[in-house]
């Protein structure tokens, strides 16, 4: 840090100096500009080991591993579906509520949206094993429905847990649940804030569609596209270019 400092105050100094030797403007390639543009990738924090994250979510995992906390546990409820990935991920993305499948297996994102994120992922020269995946409740609404307010309020802290644990670099938000919850913002709609940057806890988060929704709306897919670019922009990730 100490010599990019340096190196600035020096450069600074040069500029200042060109008056002096009869330049008035310096011309730089197009390119060069729309580098200086880029976001920087946000600098990883020291903090806990990947064994420690590990067995923090594990320990919490096991605490709601038969959770009776909402109704939810007596409305057709198979298991607690907690969340997946690498537990120092530098990228989460977070969801709504587990779906049939994802009930079934107790893994987050495994049916046919889940199938679509996977692809997401891989398009962003990623795995699953790199990112993690949850969800902001953790038990399956019965037919699917929305998740109502008592339910969110009442699995929100296990959420926030988990991005307390991970600490991760950048979050996604996957639908309208995730976004209000993370901006505490119940009106909050997904169709006019997808795409810009907003933060929780001081992490950037960029909100976009939900797979599900990508599913009925195949335009749309052009539009996530678009924010999952300006993540990997964010976390310094480059996609190799076609030949």
């Amino acid at each position: 840090m100490a010599d990019e400092r340096d190196a600035y105050t020096l450069l600074r100094q040069y500029v200042a100096q060109l008056p002096k030797l009869g330049v008035e403007r310096i011309y730089l390639e197009p390119q060069i500009l729309k580098d200086l543009g880029k976001p920087k990738p946000r600098p990883r924090p020291s903090g806990p080991s990947l064994e420690v994250k590990a067995a923090a979510l594990q320990a919490l995992q096991e605490e709601l591993r038969d959770c009776q906390r909402c109704g939810l546990c007596r409305q057709g409820r198979t298991q607690v579906v907690f969340g997946a990935g690498n537990p120092a991920a530098r990228l989460v993305f977070v969801g709504e509520a587990p779906g049939g499948e994802e009930d079934k297996q107790g893994i987050p994102f495994v049916g046919r949206a889940g199938q679509l994120l996977t692809k997401m992922i891989q398009a962003m020269t990623l795995t699953r094993e790199d990112v993690y995946i949850c969800n902001v409740i953790k038990c399956r609404p019965p037919g699917n429905r929305d998740p109502e307010p008592d339910e969110i309020g009442i699995c929100e802290p296990f959420m926030i847990q988990q991005l307390e644990i991970i600490q991760p670099e950048v979050i996604v938000c996957l639908g309208r649940y995730a976004v209000q919850t993370l901006m505490r913002d119940s009106q909050a709609r997904i169709t006019r804030i997808r795409g810009k940057w907003f933060e929780y806890q001081g992490i950037p988060v960029m909100p976009t569609f939900h797979p599900s929704y990508l599913l009925r709306n195949q335009n749309a897919k052009k539009d996530v596209w678009a924010d999952l670019q300006e993540v990997m922009a964010r976390l310094g990730i480059t996609v190799p270019q076609k030949s």
